[in-house]
């Protein structure tokens, strides 16, 4: 077995995904199935924390065309983040994995409050973070989340979990033409007005020096084989 190229790692899962087949909502074995994936990304000897979108419930922007302040509509879909955090958390913890949900907001009944302390106990206990609730601001997106918690907890990199299997020149989707890129500068993502991740995200990425790997999470296993080097995706690094 491959020695991971990283042994703190801090996992970008869209809300979207979480909903499976369905275009709102949880799906329950979708979301068994990433938490068996993360179960076996620490067994590999990784510290594993988790930033969850909300975007299978609430998004902000959407809410927010609809008459909903921009600030209240990022708010109903930061709490939204903290709603799929705990599906995960539990459905970790029924596999028998330590995991514990650190929500940006606080609400003790609900949660624990992150903070750098907190965060760094639970990874020194071996338990794998979820970390809901964004920013705990407005305006700011869970990939830039993503990335603020991975300089704060002092993580190597940022695995952006998402349904392409790296960055691009166009949506693969709509664009049969368009070249997928191995590996790209944190500049060249930013220049290239990329859309798999925002722009402050990439900044900030660059700002820290952390590598983003980009990669789809539709095959199980697809976790372990980015962190073992062993995957397909893009690096945006440098």
């Amino acid at each position: 077995m491959a020695e991971p190229l990283y042994r703190r790692v801090v996992i970008k899962l869209s809300g979207e995904y979480l909903a499976g087949s369905h275009a709102f909502g949880i799906d329950q074995a979708t979301v068994d199935r990433i938490a068996d994936d993360l179960i076996a990304a620490q067994k590999l000897g990784v510290e594993v924390a988790v930033v969850v979108g909300g975007g299978n419930m609430v998004r902000g922007v959407d809410v927010s065309s609809k008459g909903v302040s921009r600030s209240t509509g990022d708010t109903m879909g930061m709490l939204a983040t903290v709603m799929n955090s705990l599906a995960l958390e539990a459905a970790l913890q029924r596999k028998g994995a330590p995991a514990v949900a650190l929500s940006a907001f606080v609400m003790p009944e609900v949660c624990e409050l992150f903070t750098r302390a907190a965060a760094h106990k639970a990874l020194a206990e071996g338990r794998i973070l979820v970390l809901g609730g964004g920013t705990g601001n407005p305006y700011f997106t869970t990939d830039t989340t993503a990335v603020l918690r991975a300089a704060e907890i002092g993580a190597q990199a940022v695995l952006k979990a998402t349904n392409v299997d790296g960055v691009y020149s166009a949506d693969p989707k709509q664009d049969p033409s368009a070249k997928r890129f191995d590996r790209l500068t944190h500049s060249q993502a930013i220049e290239g007005g990329y859309k798999v991740m925002d722009a402050t995200a990439f900044a900030l990425a660059r700002e820290t020096s952390l590598p983003i790997i980009v990669f789809s999470i539709a095959e199980p296993g697809s976790i372990g084989a980015m962190l073992q080097g062993a995957g397909r995706g893009t690096i945006v690094a440098g």
